[in-house]
């Protein structure tokens, strides 16, 4: 992957090209930035970069990059246990794949990667077999003599075990051996693994940059490709699904009406109670990954909502696809509420991520929405 083929980001490209032809080239550095911004495309193409300029042979290094199997290009991701690979599982098991994966969304995300290998129902991990296996890895010479580059993607996925077992190579690593750490969260990240590494925040994309890649590269109107870019908030990966017209959000659309629905006729009401507990029931059954991301979109949808009740239309993008009508919902969420309800929410994706009980956690934040809804502005 080439520069030129990175969507945005100029300024960083720039910075990296810049750094790397005046030799400062950082031995572990954090790329940070939210899903969709490139950070995944500009390491790789970052590592391009430092494996293939100071190369004797330009060509063939980029060609090998190009189809991700390069000797000196090395990488590690969250991965589980599938049909195929009972225990143990490590990166190297499921390069082909992830060949595959980066070929055809390279801007995807972890929940992409995950329904990609068939495990969209779990959590992936970075364990204390991939740092062994990192390990043994950079301990070998560089095959084409000059860099080596490990990749770790979402990097806060890595386990205690496999972020201490990585603290002394981070922190000293062979010659030449270049780091490159990719998250979205990098408070999930232990202090000892950041300390070691140069930070570079990715800013989310603008939407110029994301209408001008739907045209240019899908073929797409002015006109679509702009409504598609408001709506992707800087998230080429969630403008490629809206594109394609993904269905998860009809059925978190679908969700979620029936949640607020609920939620507000639940108060003082034991029979409606009983449906939140039924609800709560069934969210809890879908994978922690499709949890995250349905309450990330009940996220956006109570904003949606609040920009409607405080008259900013033009700030408004969400269509519902069903009779729910959005108007008259924006009045229950104000600015009394909505602080209440983001801190809840994002509550309750952090107990998720941490392997919480979800049928208590959805039906924890279902009591507190009920309240919630209930609440008027003064």
């Amino acid at each position: 992957m080439l520069f030129n083929q990175i969507i945005g980001q100029e300024h960083i490209k720039k910075h990296l090209i810049k750094s790397a032809e005046n030799g400062r080239i950082p031995h572990a550095q954090l790329f940070i930035g939210k899903e969709g911004c490139g950070t995944l495309s500009m390491a790789i193409a970052y590592a391009q970069f430092l494996l293939c300029n100071f190369s004797d042979d330009i060509d063939t290094c980029n060609l090998k990059c190009s189809k991700l199997q390069h000797p000196d290009l090395h990488f590690a991701f969250p991965v589980t246990t599938n049909d195929a690979i009972k225990k143990h599982p490590v990166s190297n098991l499921f390069l082909e794949d992830w060949r595959h994966f980066i070929a055809k969304q390279p801007y995807g995300s972890l929940f992409n990667w995950l329904k990609h290998i068939g495990v969209e129902n779990k959590q992936g991990l970075i364990n204390v077999d991939e740092a062994e296996a990192i390990v043994k890895k950079l301990k070998l010479k560089s095959y084409e003599g000059g860099f080596k580059v490990m990749i770790i993607w979402m990097a806060e996925k890595m386990n205690i075990a496999a972020a201490n077992k990585l603290l002394k190579l981070i922190e000293e690593p062979p010659d030449k051996t270049v780091f490159l750490l990719i998250t979205e969260n990098e408070e999930q990240i232990i202090n000892t693994i950041k300390s070691r590494c140069q930070a570079l925040h990715f800013p989310a994309l603008s939407e110029q940059d994301i209408a001008n890649s739907l045209v240019v590269d899908h073929q797409i109107e002015d006109m679509e490709a702009s409504k598609i870019a408001q709506q992707a908030e800087g998230n080429f990966n969630k403008a490629i699904h809206l594109l394609q017209n993904d269905g998860s959000d009809l059925i978190f659309e679908e969700w979620f009406i029936n949640w607020v629905r609920t939620a507000f006729r639940a108060k003082g009401n034991a029979a409606v109670v009983k449906e939140l507990i039924s609800w709560s029931e069934n969210i809890s059954k879908t994978g922690r990954e499709t949890q995250k991301r349905f309450l990330n979109y009940c996220l956006q949808f109570f904003r949606q909502a609040l920009l409607m009740n405080y008259k900013s239309d033009n700030l408004v993008f969400m269509k519902t696809k069903s009779n729910f009508n959005l108007s008259k919902f924006a009045p229950f969420v104000h600015s009394l509420n909505i602080l209440d309800i983001e801190k809840e929410i994002s509550k309750a994706i952090y107990h998720i991520e941490r392997n919480g009980n979800a049928k208590i956690i959805f039906l924890d934040l279902s009591m507190k929405l009920t309240r919630f809804l209930h609440k008027k502005e003064i």
